[in-house]
């Protein structure tokens, strides 16, 4: 009778906490499911990405002298049953998982052994951390959080001060892109046998799956995530606060660090990438502002998101506060099918990478989706699938909150919602577009333009009792009833031209 390790694929580190309770190596198994991922129609990069990475990180097991079983089975009951029985395994060790479906799947196998869990420690925060913070709180804004975090991990202060007199930089880095940018290329890695067997494996199976799967250039291992992250220290943190909100054609992926597919798999931790970032301010002197808001993103947003996932519990999924009922266009899908120039590049380049940065994320997609009237639900599927850093704690309170305010505001101050005039600041996306982005109505009206004036103005009511939309919502006043009108018409007819 001995103990074992089920390591989950999003797990991949060498001190999560199962591993960690061992003194000694025991049997490990690592499980790829076939129907697991059938589920929804996932990036055929993300998993390659995910498989590969789980296949080298069992290879790094071996050779650190764990006896590893590597199982490719339809499910995973069948095979961790027969790994159980063959190596008399009495209690089964398993770190936390952080999405809830699969505390609910590891809740449903009947196995012949004793479960025990592991608090994740992939985190900087426990859940109970975070429910201590959040409990008898009106409000659980990032903000309060976030100097929560600085304050408890002493990151970034003096003494009871923010380094520099203010906690974040916000107004320094929402600069537009000027007309010559040169942001460094990203870090790219070659396939290796591995990765092209799991390439071949994706290909010839039977899933059906979204994007390219080639070129890949994502890496799998701890070793070329940490290549990742010294060449994002090196190269792109200098300069990445001012510009981390621009959007720019051809550009895919700026300043910003691509390290999210890592820390989510856990392949790297957020305390080491914190840890470098703040290395490199000491020892460069770095700009303050791109290196308090690139720790935000790791100690305010990522932390945040993982908290409120859990605490705002399992019926959050479920929120619809507009009463969005549109299904998701078919050029979500396939982006040549759209003439709007900031979707068509946005949604190319997720498709050729599986990947877009925050604000494309925000404001083009999640924002065109909220105005538009899509179901969150069938949005929140969508960034699911498609992105290659997603999983269902991510993108619940990232698309349903954030992006869709279909919580009512639970989490975001207010909708993020904008017309056309927020891309055009921001972007070169209007650029060359069949669309005008200073156009409401009439053939080349923007349709960011009319689905913005519309959202407004069928959801008058219940935005009025957001403090920070009055402004705005004032401006519906000075809409003569004809351009109303005209409004109304184009929404419908984009419907059933569109949908």
């Amino acid at each position: 009778m001995s103990i074992g390790v089920w390591v989950l694929g999003d797990q991949l580190w060498r001190q999560q906490a199962a591993l960690q309770s061992c003194p000694e190596p025991v049997p490990v198994i690592l499980i790829e499911s076939h129907d697991w991922v059938k589920q929804r129609r996932y990036h055929a990069q993300k998993l390659v990405l995910v498989w590969s990475a789980m296949r080298h990180f069992a290879q790094e097991l071996e050779a650190a002298g764990w006896p590893v079983t590597y199982a490719i089975a339809p499910d995973f009951a069948t095979p961790l049953r027969q790994w159980i029985e063959a190596h008399h395994i009495h209690e089964l060790r398993i770190m936390q998982p952080s999405d809830r479906p699969f505390r609910h799947l590891i809740a449903t196998l009947d196995l012949p052994c004793t479960i025990k869990f592991l608090p994740n420690n992939h985190f900087l925060w426990s859940e109970a951390d975070f429910q201590q913070w959040a409990a008898g709180r009106k409000t659980l804004v990032l903000e309060y959080f976030y100097r929560a975090g600085r304050q408890r991990f002493q990151i970034l202060m003096d003494g009871k001060s923010p380094v520099g007199g203010k906690w974040n930089y916000d107004a320094e880095n929402r600069q537009p892109p000027p007309t010559h940018l040169k942001p460094p290329s990203p870090l790219r890695f070659s396939a290796d046998q591995i990765t092209k067997d799991v390439i071949k494996t994706v290909t010839q199976g039977n899933f059906a799956t979204y994007g390219h799967i080639e070129p890949f250039y994502w890496g799998v291992t701890r070793a070329q995530a940490l290549q990742v992250l010294t060449h994002f220290i090196e190269y792109r943190l200098p300069q990445f606060g001012p510009y981390q909100d621009a959007m720019v054609v051809g550009e895919e992926t700026l300043w910003h660090s691509l390290l999210s597919p890592y820390l989510n798999l856990g392949l790297l931790h957020p305390q080491e990438v914190i840890d470098a970032a703040l290395a490199a301010y000491a020892e460069r002197q770095l700009p303050l502002n791109s290196v308090e808001g690139f720790i935000r993103q790791i100690l305010g947003w990522r932390e945040y998101m993982y908290g409120l996932y859990h605490y705002l519990g399992a019926d959050y999924c479920q929120q619809n506060f507009f009463q969005h009922t549109q299904p998701v266009p078919a050029f979500f899908w396939w982006s040549d099918r759209t003439q709007m120039n900031c979707l068509h590049h946005v949604l190319s380049q997720i498709e050729r990478t599986g990947y877009a940065h925050h604000i494309q994320r925000l404001m083009i997609l999640a924002n065109f989706a909220l105005i538009a009237g899509l179901s969150p639900q069938a949005v929140e599927n969508w960034f699911h699938s498609v992105f290659i850093d997603a999983y269902d704690w991510v993108m619940q309170t990232n698309v349903l909150g954030m992006g869709l305010f279909a919580d009512g505001g639970r989490l975001a101050s207010k909708p993020y919602a904008a017309s056309a005039n927020y891309i055009q600041r921001m972007s070169n996306y209007c650029q060359g577009c069949a669309y005008d982005p200073k156009q409401r109505v009439g053939d080349r009206a923007c349709p960011f333009n009319f689905f913005y004036w519309h959202f407004l103005a069928r959801h008058r009511e219940v935005l009025s009792h957001q403090g920070r939309m009055s402004v705005i919502l004032k401006n519906l006043d000075k809409l003569s009833a004809t351009e109303t009108a005209a409004i109304q018409q184009q929404v419908q007819r984009w419907y059933a031209e569109n949908l």
